[in-house]
This record gives C-alpha cells, sequence and structure tokens, in this order.
C-alpha cells in the first residue's frame, strides 16, 4: 500500500549520473520515492552544472537554496515535508537544525555515499607509506563530523558491508541507525546480453572515473608509471584509454599516445566506451564505498582488474567480474591474462551477471527500504529516545551551528 508522503532531498550537488556514481544512485533513490507515489523536492546550494539531470523529466521540483541564509527556514516551513534527505553529512552540518527547528516532526534521513572518513583515513595513511588500522578512523578530524551526523540522523543509508560493520564495531553505532542500501539496479534480460560485443570485436584496455575523486586520480597516476609499463611488455599493440568527468591540466599532461596511454576526457556515453573495451582496470589504492565503475562493467559485460580495495564489499562470497590483485606485477599479468584467454574472460562475464544479479538489483531492496523508513517514522517519537546521543548531539552541536550560521546571515546582511 502506497502512502503519500513529501520528501525533500537536499544535495551537495546536483545529480551527475554520467558523471560519477553519487550522480547515478541519487537517481535511482529519486525513482525509487517517485514510483512509491512519494512527492519529491530536490534542493541544493550548488551551481547548475551543463550535465546535471533534468529534474522536470523525473517529475521532480527543483530548488537552489542558499548556505546561511534564513530564506532556507521559510521555504522549509511552505514545503513542510514528512521525509527529509540530506545528500552527504556535509549538507546535514549546514542544513540539519533548520530542518530539526522547523519540521520537527519529519524524519531525517542521510545518504553518506561512501564513509568519508575511512577514504581519508585510508587516503592518508598511504600517503604516509604505511598500514591502515581502526585507530586511523579514531584519530581523523572527519570521522567526529561525519559520526556526529549519522548520530544525529533517524537514519543512514550505507552503501557498503564493510562501512556498516565499521561503524557498529569501532564507533558503536546502534544498528537501528543504519540502513544497508547497495546501487538499485534494473535486471538485465537476454535482449542486453545479445547486444553486447563479442570478445573477438572488443579491443584495448580502459578505465573511467571522475578526476575529483582523489582514488580515481591516484589509480591514473599508478596506471601510467607503474602497471601500463608492465602491460605494454606483454602487449604492446594494445592501448589504454582514459575516460573521465572533469580532467585537470596534470591529468590531461598524462596523455602519451607514443606509449599508447591515451587521456580521453569525458564520455559522452560511458556504457558505449565500456562495453566496447574487453578490460576494465580499476588499480585502486585507497577509497571507500562500492565502486560505479566496476558495477557499470559488469552492466556491460566487460571483464575487470581490481585491487582488494577496490573489490571491497561488492562481491560477497562470489566470484569475482575478472581478477583482484594488489602487486602491480600480478596485476598486469592478470589484465595480460584476461585480455588474451576468451574462455577466462566468458566466464568473467558470468560472473559479473551473478554479481549484479544476486546484490544489486532493485526488487532486492526497495520494498524493505520503504516499509523500514514508514516503521521509523510511525515510531519516530520513541526512535529518537533511543537515540540519546544523537538527541545530546543535536542539542550541543545544532545549536553552536546553528549560532555560527545565525552570525554569518547577520555578517552577510551587513555587508549588502
Amino acid at each position: 500500500m502506497k502512502s503519500t508522503q513529501e520528501v525533500l532531498i537536499i544535495g551537495f550537488v546536483w545529480p551527475e549520473p554520467n558523471s560519477s556514481a553519487a550522480g547515478g544512485r541519487m537517481v535511482q533513490l529519486i525513482q525509487l520515492f517517485q514510483q512509491n507515489g512519494w512527492s519529491s523536492t530536490f534542493a541544493s546550494p550548488a551551481m547548475d552544472s551543463e550535465y546535471m539531470v533534468d529534474l522536470d523529466a523525473l517529475g521532480v521540483a527543483k530548488k537552489s537554496i542558499a548556505l546561511n541564509c534564513e530564506s532556507f527556514d521559510t521555504f522549509i516551513q511552505e514545503l513542510n515535508p514528512s521525509i527529509v534527505l540530506f545528500d552527504r553529512f556535509m549538507i546535514e552540518e549546514q542544513f540539519g537544525w533548520r530542518v530539526a527547528e522547523h519540521c520537527p516532526d519529519a524524519i531525517r534521513l542521510l545518504d553518506t555515499e561512501d564513509l568519508h572518513c575511512l577514504r581519508l583515513a585510508r587516503q592518508k595513511a598511504f600517503k604516509e607509506n604505511r598500514s591502515f588500522t581502526t585507530d586511523d578512523l579514531l584519530m581523523e578530524d572527519v570521522a567526529k563530523r561525519e559520526i556526529a551526523s549519522i548520530l544525529r540522523c533517524d537514519l543512514s543509508f550505507m552503501i557498503s558491508e564493510i562501512e556498516m560493520e565499521l561503524l557498529q564495531s569501532v564507533f558503536k553505532i546502534d544498528q537501528s541507525l543504519l540502513y544497508y542500501l547497495p546501487f538499485l539496479l534494473e535486471p538485465m534480460d537476454s535482449a542486453t546480453f545479445q547486444n553486447w560485443i563479442s570478445f573477438e570485436e572488443r579491443t584495448d584496455f580502459i578505465f573511467i572515473g571522475n578526476f575529483l575523486h582523489e582514488p580515481n586520480w591516484n589509480a591514473v597516476q599508478y596506471l601510467k608509471e607503474t602497471i601500463w609499463p608492465l602491460i605494454r611488455k606483454q602487449l604492446p599493440n594494445v592501448r589504454l584509454h582514459i575516460y573521465g568527468a572533469y580532467p585537470s591540466q596534470k591529468v590531461l599532461q598524462l596523455h602519451q599516445p607514443k606509449e599508447h596511454f591515451y587521456i580521453m576526457g569525458r564520455a559522452d556515453d560511458a556504457q558505449k566506451v565500456v562495453r566496447q573495451a574487453r578490460v576494465v582496470l580499476a588499480p585502486l589504492r585507497f577509497g571507500a564505498g562500492i565502486k560505479g565503475k566496476l558495477v557499470e562493467a559488469m552492466q556491460c559485460g566487460t571483464p575487470s582488474v581490481t585491487t582488494t580495495i577496490g573489490a571491497e564489499s561488492m562481491h560477497g562470497d562470489l566470484s569475482w567480474n575478472g581478477f583482484v590483485a594488489d602487486d602491480p606485477q600480478l596485476f598486469a599479468d592478470a589484465a595480460v591474462q584476461l585480455y588474451q584467454d576468451p574462455i577466462i574472460w566468458h566466464k568473467a562475464q558470468i560472473n559479473g551477471i551473478e554479481i549484479v544479479e544476486k546484490r544489486y538489483l532493485k526488487s532486492l531492496f526497495a520494498n524493505d527500504l520503504i516499509q523500514y523508513i514508514l516503521s521509523v517514522q510511525s515510531n519516530l517519537k520513541q526512535h529518537r529516545l533511543d537515540n540519546f546521543m544523537g538527541a545530546m548531539l543535536q542539542h550541543h552541536t545544532l545549536t553552536s551551528t546553528k549560532y555560527m550560521s545565525r552570525w554569518i546571515e547577520a555578517k552577510n546582511k551587513n555587508l549588502t
């Protein structure tokens, strides 16, 4: 039975599904809410972008909002949403106290995208050339902010099972505040499989990823400096195409046609270029969450070689869609083997189909998610009473945030 709800989504940026996995995930959530008959408004303080999704076409109202401005108070009082979804903890920090003050009965949801503190702690450990430990998480300043945000919200969507476990074991977050929600994909039909290009018709390797994301930039550097030379020794005539949104000048400078290393920039149709490639390479050395580029490879029937970090929380006890290797020589050897052996390649392709069907179909999660939101919503007062740490943080942290925001607001008025 569908219930009428007014959903306000406050975005860190406007969704760009063709630029990042985060943008694709947000569109999946919007569509799920819409399919359940819930009205949705998407608001963001970000500038419009050329590549943002057409919210009107999705039946979603669009609203530009300002940081540290009382105009948001008027807007949210008039909209009076029953559900508010914050896109990443930074948005909850900025707008959470205003939502709590003006719409106290609205259930507050947080979509973490990935656990930022885990990604940053791993990145710091990598840059310092040492192994990551959970103590790094406890010392990470962003963790204090992100965990506080999770505690203040009524429910947080976690895209990774490892992150669910870390939140409960390291930070002692109660399970009732967390909900495991990976990508929500449509099933692949026989027509999809039949349209896949064959092993023999495919050529070259590909990497794809948004260059605003530091793990992607690091992986491209690693490919250029270490892994690609090892692959070229065995496959001198094969090319590597690097695709990704928002390439900086330092990325473009890696373009070396003589080495068969091509910086291609943004792909107009990401799935098309992945379907044409024979193997996806993703040598990620730090990061968090689950990797949209690797799920996309599975959807395109393209096997991949990645690292332990790359495959983390993605395939459970199922066989990988190719190979997982952390040593650069083993990574390169696996890439060459997958590129040359059609039997191994086809088995990897089948593995990818199984992973998508058993772990990422929308039908596996959609109904349970809606029912869980409604369950928490119907018992919201007790749910919040059971979360005393969240209530305490709401009282103290947001009071200080509120007055800082009010001070900035007043200062801005004096400047105009």
